[in-house]
């Protein structure tokens, strides 16, 4: 059995997601939260499989109270389902742990299947959020640390290509695999191909020192 905390604000939604989870097999709502606080010890009470998180809230927001269910139990999968697909928001969300960012006018069945995805291990992503990360095309396309084609470093060759680069910017993000492969429109397999390439490349051996590496070379 899933089990599975709500939070959100509006009990209406609220009342909707428990109907809508409770209704498909082998998934239950433990307990709604009508706050980033009270879904912080909800979390903690119930240690669920899946939090389904708003981000807009009273008190601390949905970002925020990931951050910490994450913090406090990182085997507990939060998954954000909200309104608003900015890129800004994406990545703060997944950056504090989030591993999954679902739209509240996405069908009721993606949604049940992002929640059992989460339970699983996987990433799911709305497509929206997932092109909210990727560059805008429509802008020029000057040099710099987010439009380079490959990572630089002064007085070398560059180490990394371009699909690498922007594998890399992402694993910088926190992303896992799964959800850079959506974002990027390649195989999860790929990916991770990608990945052990570019930590042979930076001479690095996990995520954690690929994103310090990134960030200290401007990514």
């Amino acid at each position: 059995m899933i089990r599975v905390v709500v939070v959100d604000d509006h009990p209406l939604v609220r009342q909707g997601l428990r109907s809508l989870v409770d209704q498909a097999e082998g998934i239950v709502v433990v307990e709604e939260a009508a706050d980033g606080e009270r879904g912080v010890a909800a979390a903690a009470l119930h240690r669920p499989d899946v939090v389904l998180m708003d981000l807009s809230m009273p008190g601390i927001g949905g970002v925020e109270a990931t951050r910490r269910i994450v913090a406090a139990d990182p085997s507990v999968h939060v998954v954000v389902l909200t309104s608003v697909p900015d890129a800004s928001s994406v990545r703060e969300a997944l950056a504090a742990g989030a591993v999954g960012y679902l739209l509240k006018d996405a069908e009721p069945a993606t949604v049940v299947a992002g929640v059992r995805a989460a339970a699983e291990g996987g990433a799911p992503l709305d497509p929206r959020a997932a092109r909210a990360l990727l560059p805008d095309r429509s802008a020029p396309q000057t040099p710099g640390p987010d439009r380079a084609a490959a990572i630089e470093v002064p007085g070398q060759a560059p180490l990394v290509s371009g699909r690498e680069a922007e594998v890399l910017r992402l694993v910088a993000r926190g992303l896992a695999n799964k959800q850079i492969g959506t974002a990027l429109g390649i195989s999860e397999r790929t990916v991770k191909a990608h990945v052990g390439s570019v930590f042979r490349r930076i001479g690095v051996a996990d995520r954690t020192s690929a994103a310090l590496w990134a960030r200290d070379n401007g990514y």
